[in-house]
């Protein structure tokens, strides 16, 4: 009896080595409940309560869903409630949180940033945090360095790939690019984008990135759209 190893996976990375500062890569988001209630009824239990402030945070597990880094884990909290204010009494860390949500959002589904017609604006509605769960999108991730010497480095979402960007349909696609450091000097201006808040299917489920097309056209902004009671996200039935 012999062995034939020719059609071996690549063995996988060692755990303890961090993803490299500046790697672009499709990740998956998956929720891990805290406990503590949300705003909506289907966030009952889902946030985690901080230990040192009333600032609530979504506690984040993203996967890498392909290439060389695929399967590797890392971990993020968003606050989305409490916490510092700002000059309108609004928590600053939610502020931040919805707009990196918002930009989730937009790489998932293939939207331009830009675009604010109804149907655009319509897929941004969610009944719910925990319809954030599973989402896959594109992202540059980055090696957050640890001020306490007893606790290791870890990786982080340095910010979310848009449609408007040139390496999203490459990333989308699985392919490989190449890395950009989160500290490496400014990008040239014709590669320079705005902040996340300015496609094929997952093998594991979760959200799907629509087709790519041109941006529909602006639209004044009007109220938008009620949010589904529940369920399915309102553009997973479109």
């Amino acid at each position: 009896m012999s062995y034939d190893l020719n059609d071996a996976a690549p063995q996988m990375a060692p755990m303890g080595e961090l993803i490299p500062d500046g790697t672009f890569a499709k990740v998956m988001m998956k929720l891990r409940p805290g406990g503590a209630n949300g705003a909506s009824a289907l966030d009952a239990g889902l946030l985690k309560a901080s230990p040192h402030s009333d600032a609530k945070m979504l506690d984040c597990e993203f996967t890498v869903t392909e290439g060389p880094w695929a399967r590797r884990k890392f971990w993020q909290n968003y606050t989305v409630a409490g916490g510092k204010l700002d000059e309108k009494g609004q928590s600053k860390g939610w502020n931040i949180s919805k707009s990196a949500f918002r930009a989730m959002v937009d790489s998932a589904l293939g939207l331009s940033p830009d675009d604010m017609s109804e149907g655009a604006r319509a897929k941004r509605v969610i009944g719910g945090l925990k319809q954030l769960d599973g989402i896959i999108f594109a992202a540059r991730l980055m090696v957050e360095a640890s001020d306490n010497p007893n606790y290791r480095d870890n990786n982080k979402i340095a910010n979310i790939v848009l449609p408007n960007e040139p390496a999203y349909g490459a990333i989308m696609r699985g392919e490989t690019v190449a890395p950009e450091p989160v500290n490496a000097p400014p990008r040239k201006a014709a590669a320079q984008v705005p902040p996340a808040w300015g496609a094929s299917s997952p093998a594991q489920g979760g959200w799907s990135a629509a087709p790519q097309s041109p941006a529909a056209g602006s639209q004044p902004e009007s109220a938008a759209p009620a949010a589904p009671p529940g369920g399915a996200p309102a553009w997973l039935n479109s």
